[in-house]
């Protein structure tokens, strides 16, 4: 039973994030023999004034 956690900035559109849930969920299914419906993907979304690079905010980077 397979578990990705998937972090990313946020902004994505909620077809997005759909889209790649699902691209995700079929390349496991694929790869592992893991039934789709075993397959669990969590989607953390990180606001850009909490994630840093180098030691400066995203917010201050964009």
């Amino acid at each position: 039973m397979p578990f990705i956690t998937i972090e990313l900035l946020e902004g994505r559109s909620e077809e997005q994030i759909k889209a790649m849930v699902q691209e995700v969920t079929e390349v496991v299914s694929r790869t592992t023999t893991a039934p789709k419906e075993n397959i669990h993907v969590f989607v953390e979304e990180l606001k850009k004034d909490r994630y840093a690079v180098g030691g400066t905010l995203k917010s201050d980077t964009q």
